[in-house]
């Protein structure tokens, strides 16, 4: 079987540019309000992470990791769980470090590296008889998915994992948001950066001496902030050392990929070539769908939501037990 194979995702006509695919569902999507039930998971070196379950009775457990300052609020969290819940799934929407509203305890945060706690997590379900048979991550929660399997091999304790327009190559990612239109995303990412890292620091004092109202792009933010808050030398080391594409060779859990070759987040180059993916690794490009978008129909009423079709059935086709 071929590694890399060519979606089956189409676009909706009125909707092919990536820039469109991409803003369309952040705009336009309605979120519904689920009666979800929180956890507060206490971690080891002192923080948390809270997680909000959607449960369903004797059903399949997934974990879904959002994005870059992503929350519940992102345009596919909530649906994503809806749509678990609807052919079968229960779910558990993971928040990282400082992004389920209440700022975490620590000076450090998440990051696109940060695996630990994806460990002490599925550890803490483990031990509580919850442990999730799938899990499903999006753009920074991808990465992180995706270089947790790299690292654990045979012990990931899942078995499936879906990642979603993942960057693969975070310094080339990082650069490409500087240029062209992806600067608007790189301004509005920029933005929620900083406004997290000042209100986390509004009550406590900073322990840098950067000030971030002089970082002008996501690379200068993890240069002065992300990458010495977090044990770095700087951005590159960062980079170097959490970008997930060079754990993709030593994963040995069943893994689908989906990515656009239109993402506006990145290069096509960015994505891996088949010989740096494993044999349980099937990446599932789509020439169409931008960033985290996939957005189908046949009209603007109409629009269908092909990302969730996709995960759902590929994990229905795992027959997870």
């Amino acid at each position: 079987m071929t590694q890399i194979q060519q979606s089956t995702f189409r676009p909706a006509w009125w909707l092919k540019s990536p820039h469109l695919q991409t803003l369309w569902p952040v705009f336009f999507r309605q979120r519904p309000k689920l009666d979800l039930q929180h956890e507060r998971v206490e971690l080891a070196d002192g923080d948390f992470i809270d997680l909000a379950w959607h449960p369903r009775a004797d059903s399949p457990l997934v974990l879904v990791i959002h994005g870059l300052e992503g929350s519940l609020e992102s345009h596919y969290a909530q649906t994503l769980l809806l749509t678990l819940h609807k052919v079968g799934f229960a779910s558990v929407f993971m928040h990282l470090r400082g992004c389920s509203g209440t700022p975490n305890r620590h000076a450090s945060s998440y990051h696109s590296g940060r695996t630990e706690d994806v460990a002490e997590v599925l550890a803490h379900l483990r031990k509580t008889g919850r442990m999730p048979k799938a899990a499903v991550g999006f753009s920074l929660g991808g990465n992180l998915i995706l270089k947790y399997a790299g690292e654990t091999g045979a012990a990931s304790g899942l078995q499936a994992i879906i990642a979603v327009s993942v960057p693969f190559q975070l310094q080339e990612c990082a650069r490409k948001l500087e240029q062209g239109f992806a600067r608007v995303y790189g301004q509005y990412l920029l933005g929620k950066l900083k406004a997290a890292y000042r209100r986390k620091f509004s009550q406590r004092e900073q322990p840098l001496q950067a000030s971030s109202n002089k970082l002008g792009t996501i690379y200068d933010f993890d240069d002065q902030i992300t990458a010495p808050l977090n044990g770095f030398a700087d951005a590159e080391d960062y980079y170097t050392r959490s970008s997930s594409r060079q754990f993709l060779p030593r994963i040995q859990t069943p893994t689908l990929i989906i990515h656009a070759r239109d993402d506006p987040f990145m290069y096509p180059a960015t994505a891996p070539t088949e010989d740096m993916l494993s044999d349980q690794v099937i990446l599932e490009l789509a020439t169409h769908g931008g960033h985290v978008g996939f957005v189908s129909g046949k009209t603007p009423w109409n629009t269908q939501y092909w990302l969730e079709q996709r995960i759902t059935t590929w994990l229905q086709e795992r027959q997870l037990a």
